[in-house]
């Protein structure tokens, strides 16, 4: 590779860019916040236009900043967010339905008796969550116009003309034929979707299409999600290891090898990528709110922000008693219940803010916990370590809670932007044919390694509290 690429990753509450050089690491970077709306019921919707914008204001800052000129783009998405669309305008007939949101419940309450088909099918449960069934909300409930898709095909439309989506995002509709990695006939007569045009399944490292929205023509090459490009860029790159990446929600991933791992946990199997014609798969089990739930603390004065956890957790030794279970947008694997609210027990007149941090902590700790142990399950063998990425890695109290309650060492990520630099490679992949995986990643090393601190028999007891906490809301959800 001759020179650099410009990598971006356009996530749910800002978009990042680098401009990363095979030989100086990253010379550029940029970034544009994007704000979604929550709305009562569990809605979450984001202005397509803003999606758009962001991603060019953050790819100008990086190339500014890096003054040089790029010789190949990659691009991460949400994975999940959907939206209508004019494929002959490019102009958005919806809002962006951003994969938090939660009101397709009705489409997914109808698809009950094909539930455990779509999950053989398409590796995926049935759960709002994923992007079919908001695309059928869409189409029942606001136009039947233009085409609906996941945002990755509008942007890379509105970049370069193509209609395409990478094999990994195709993965996340709940339309894709796990298997054979291609759309499934009987998964899209299911959702009444039968009659869609639907974006063309490419590989995640190949040239699609030219921009020229950053000034001069850049090659776009490299595709994916945001949560595998960060598994790519953490060298897990076989079956046995798996990442976790702390950001508006918390997301582990598990590599499962050239054969999709369908187990019985309530993790998801999908692609993970397909790079020259080969597909690898992974398990994924979600957190639907890690940083958010840290945002609605601040948001209530609890603390200033994330950079307070530490400080403020650390006023105290431990959590006072009190059990948070954050479900502040349901449960995601291995439940599967985004009914459900989150709980906040135990609470006393001596409670305070750093009571309430911690117990924050390891309700999310926690739930990480749960899909590991989840993952190993379904790999048949332990994970014998965590990688970690993301924003919330920062706080020292948190990681040190999530080596503790899983009771194995868990390494932080010196790669502040795992994402951006997995799409870094990506791209580069995609620009230069017959380069090996491992020669396009970033030199991995952990900034960090936390050991477990206290005895697996605490473990053992404060994931018990929290596992009675969860079982509580789901007696009083289900009556």
């Amino acid at each position: 590779m001759t020179g650099p690429v410009l990598a971006v990753d356009q996530g749910t509450s800002g978009t990042k860019a680098l401009v990363i050089c095979p030989e100086r690491g990253v010379i550029g970077t940029g970034f544009a916040e994007v704000r979604p709306r929550h709305r009562p019921g569990g809605l979450v919707e984001a202005d397509p236009a803003r999606l758009y914008d962001s991603v060019i204001e953050a790819g100008t800052r990086a190339l500014a900043e890096a003054g040089e000129s790029v010789v190949a783009l990659g691009l991460a998405n949400q994975g999940e967010t959907v939206l209508a669309w004019d494929p002959a305008t490019g102009r958005p007939l919806t809002d962006a339905l951003v994969w938090q949101d939660r009101r397709a419940q009705s489409v997914c309450t109808e698809l009950l008796p094909h539930a455990e088909e779509l999950r053989a099918l398409t590796g995926l449960p049935l759960d709002p969550y994923f992007a079919a069934p908001k695309m059928a909300w869409i189409r029942r409930h606001h136009t039947r116009e233009g085409v609906v898709t996941t945002s990755d095909a509008w942007l890379v439309h509105r970049l370069t003309g193509a209609f395409v989506t990478d094999a990994a995002t195709a993965g996340r509709t709940q339309l894709l034929d796990l298997d054979h990695v291609r759309w499934s006939r009987r998964a899209l007569d299911l959702y009444g979707l039968a009659d869609e045009r639907l974006p063309e399944v490419v590989g995640n490292a190949q040239p699609v299409g030219a921009t020229r929205a950053f000034g001069p023509e850049i090659p776009l090459t490299g595709l994916a999600v945001d949560q595998q490009a960060a598994l790519l860029a953490q060298r897990v790159t076989a079956p046995g290891g798996a990442k976790c990446t702390y950001g508006t929600g918390a997301f582990l991933l598990a590599h499962t090898g050239s054969v999709p791992r369908r187990g019985d946990t309530g993790l998801v199997s999908c692609v993970a990528w397909q790079l020259a014609g080969r597909t690898s798969y992974c398990l994924d089990g979600q957190v639907y709110t890690a940083a958010s739930a840290v945002r609605w603390l601040t948001d209530l004065g609890v603390i200033e922000g994330a950079a307070d956890l530490d400080a403020v957790g650390g006023t105290v030794p431990d959590c006072g008693g009190v059990t948070f279970v954050p479900a502040l947008a349901g449960l995601a694997a291995p439940w599967w219940r985004g009914d459900l609210r989150g709980s906040l027990t135990g609470l006393g007149l001596d409670t305070g803010p750093g009571h309430l941090v911690r117990a924050l902590c390891d309700g999310l700790a926690a739930q990480v916990v749960l899909l590991a142990e989840a993952a190993a399950t379904d790999l048949g063998s332990p994970l014998d370590v965590l990688r970690v990425d993301g924003g919330l890695t920062r706080s020292a109290l948190l990681m040190q809670t999530q080596a503790d309650l899983l009771q194995r060492p868990v390494e932080v990520s010196a790669l502040p932007d795992a994402t951006a630099l997995g799409m870094g490679a990506l791209a580069r992949l995609g620009a230069e044919p017959g380069l090996e995986v491992a020669d396009a990643l970033p030199h991995w090393k952990p900034a960090a390694v936390y050991e477990p601190r206290i005895s697996a028999q605490e473990a053992g007891e404060r994931m018990g509290g929290f596992r009675a906490a969860v079982d509580m809301l789901l007696r009083e959800a289900d009556g």
